[in-house]
């Protein structure tokens, strides 16, 4: 509140802000929970706190010319040698602890980019390329799964009208993946739509033989209007 202060004067601004500090959260099993330090997890207004609480954090790594990424409380130290990352993050730990924080125990680690890699804002990053990472993969198989059962009895065309604007939003914020990141999903899901349309024949199987696959091959399900992640669009030659 005291850095809020230094920006706003309005009491009446200052006070509703001031109440959603205080506000709590709803927790899985917990219920209602105070909130008695820091912003409630998940509140609209805690990635604006967030950023008005670090930037002073932002302006000293620029000035001691280290290249720090931040997206709210999240961020990446670009580093050209461990011993460098060792100074930052011994740094990092000193001024967390003055400001009142505590880094992420797990989280926060050094790692070699070019062969280890490491997640960030859903993405995986590894040398010069990158791809979703696998809890984004697995939030978007969840979504599409309830859809895609065998069970189904839905039309194809019904389905892909459900699909399809989960597909184009995931796309909107991974279209510049690594394509081997969009063609993965993109089979899945064929996958399991081929499973259901055999199904529907009373066949066994789980539509992953190759005569179904050129029964209803990629260029099909196209023809169907369903969104291809690799290819951006529904239709393609």
């Amino acid at each position: 509140m005291a850095l809020i202060k230094q920006r706003i004067v309005d009491g009446s601004v200052l006070a509703v802000i001031e109440q959603s500090l205080q506000a709590g959260v709803m927790e899985e099993l917990k219920g209602w929970q105070p909130t008695e330090r820091g912003t409630p997890q998940g509140a609209v207004i805690s990635p604006m706190l967030a950023n008005l609480y670090l930037n002073p954090l932002d302006h000293e790594m620029a000035r001691r010319g280290w290249a720090m990424v931040r997206y709210a409380d999240d961020f990446v130290v670009l580093c050209r040698t461990k011993e460098e990352a060792e100074r930052v993050l011994n740094y990092l730990r000193e001024w967390t602890m003055a400001a009142g924080l505590t880094l992420h125990p797990t989280k926060t680690r050094i790692v070699e980019a070019t062969n280890e890699g490491f997640d960030f804002l859903g993405w995986h990053f590894r040398g010069r390329s990158k791809w979703p990472r696998k809890k984004s993969l697995q939030k978007l198989q969840d979504k599409l799964r309830s859809l895609t059962r065998r069970t189904n009895g839905r039309s194809l065309k019904e389905i892909t009208l459900k699909v399809n604007p989960i597909l184009r939003g995931w796309y909107g914020y991974f279209w510049d993946s690594h394509p081997a990141g969009l063609r993965g999903p993109d089979g899945w899901l064929r996958r399991r739509l081929r499973a259901m349309l055999r199904k529907r024949e009373k066949r066994p199987g789980y539509g992953l033989s190759k005569a179904d696959s050129q029964r209803w091959p990629n260029r099909w399900f196209a023809r169907q209007g369903l969104f291809s992640l690799e290819h951006g669009s529904c239709v393609y030659g």
